[in-house]
């Protein structure tokens, strides 16, 4: 995974609550084990029309979240089942941030196993992005390191675990923390 510091990105506003993991991918997709190739099916249902063609009505379709990084959504975001594809349809897609007021807490979780970082934020201060960015380009610069969430006339703080923090800020994932201790474990296995 690569270390996630400070983040600057384009933002896309997804004004819904209670979104779920089989609206984020739907289940018909889940038929792969790779991480990658799920950004395609991203939103399915919403994204595109019955016909294939694109839902221009949808948030993401619409120019201003062209490129987006950073997603803005409303509360309880990922609920549902607890798909791990669900952060890996938006980590494909091109998402490295999701800010809401609320997340379930194993979509939270499957998010930084998979190097993405889930913020919360209050109601109000969601509700003011979301204003800034639905209709319009908006920027946002997330510093990891600081926990801070700033924009024009934004700014906001966050909290995060120390543990995932610092996995997040060394681009390591659980495998990769173990791996650290690899020569102990390899002494500890030649010695057994």
């Amino acid at each position: 995974m690569e270390p996630l510091t400070i983040h600057t990105g384009q933002t896309a506003a997804l004004n819904r609550v209670n979104v779920d993991t089989d609206q984020i991918i739907p289940k018909q997709f889940l038929k792969r084990v790779e991480r990658t190739g799920f950004g395609q099916f991203l939103f399915f249902d919403w994204r595109f029309l019955s016909d294939g063609s694109d839902n221009p009505e949808f948030a993401l379709n619409k120019p201003e979240a062209a490129g987006a990084s950073v997603l803005i959504a409303g509360n309880n975001f990922g609920c549902g089942s607890s798909r791990e594809h669900a952060p890996w349809a938006l980590n494909d897609y091109g998402f490295k941030i999701i800010i809401a007021p609320s997340f379930a807490d194993i979509f939270y979780n499957n998010c930084v196993k998979n190097g993405m970082l889930p913020i919360r934020l209050t109601e109000q201060e969601v509700n003011d992005l979301l204003a800034k960015a639905e209709n319009d380009l908006y920027s946002l610069t997330i510093d990891l390191e600081e926990q801070t969430v700033k924009g024009e006339e934004f700014e906001a703080s966050f909290q995060i675990d120390p543990y995932w923090k610092k996995m997040l800020l060394n681009g390591w994932d659980e495998i990769g923390l173990t791996l650290l201790h690899e020569e102990k474990i390899k002494t500890f296995e030649e010695a057994r």
